[in-house]
């Protein structure tokens, strides 16, 4: 039985989380408490060395410890449906979007966030090294996120999905970046109809419950 070590707030192990409902491949769930700091416990580290989730042990033994290794590796074993695409224009369209989306999106985020939140003062990056935080990059995040909504909007004018005319792993990041975003308090407005419209459309899809 393939498991993910998972955690219920964080946004990483949501994509996966969604990713493997889509999929609808069974999994055991472990859960793992971030705010406690169990990532980094001795117990988490010999599983996961880099104190990170999400976290996904195949039923062979292989351990994956991002989501980039574990679309690719639930992609190539369960191929239906296919979210990462299909043709090599759409693979490449999706992996560009994605990509986009970690950078300017989650990315800006994560920034905000743990530069930012008292909780994580010298946490300001995720994994086992501690690294102390820089305000200034807390309200160049902040920016960024508002670059991003409309980046997104403008992306999705006209348009179901983020990439390729298909749901693909670019509108789950999506999705995860844009609901995430109201831990630094930002969320899209009225002048962001296409995105609004976009993000409505997706709450109709049972994994977004997630």
């Amino acid at each position: 039985m393939i498991t993910l070590y998972d955690c219920a707030t964080a946004p990483s192990p949501r994509r996966a989380r969604i990713l493997l409902a889509e999929k609808s491949v069974a999994h055991d769930t472990v859960p793992v408490d971030l705010r406690s700091g169990e990532q980094l416990g001795e117990a988490y580290r010999r599983i996961n060395p880099q104190c990170t989730v999400p976290a996904l042990r195949t039923d062979d033994g292989l351990l994956l410890t991002d989501n980039a290794a574990i679309a690719a590796y639930l992609e190539a074993r369960y191929p239906n449906p296919p979210l990462l695409g299909e043709t090599p224009a759409e693979k490449a369209e999706i992996a560009s979007w994605n990509w986009r989306v970690e950078f300017e999106g989650l990315l800006a985020i994560a920034e905000a966030l743990r530069n930012s939140a008292p909780a994580m003062a010298n946490r300001a990056l995720p994994g086992a090294v501690n690294y102390p935080q820089i305000p200034a990059l807390a309200e160049r995040g902040l920016l960024r996120v508002a670059q991003f909504f409309t980046l997104l909007n403008e992306r999705l004018e006209g348009r179901d999905f983020v990439a390729a005319d298909r749901f693909s792993v670019a509108d789950i990041t999506a999705v995860v970046a844009v609901d995430f975003a109201r831990v630094v308090k930002q969320k899209p407005g009225e002048q962001h109809p296409h995105l609004l419209r976009w993000r409505a459309a997706m709450a109709q899809r049972t994994s977004m419950s997630l």
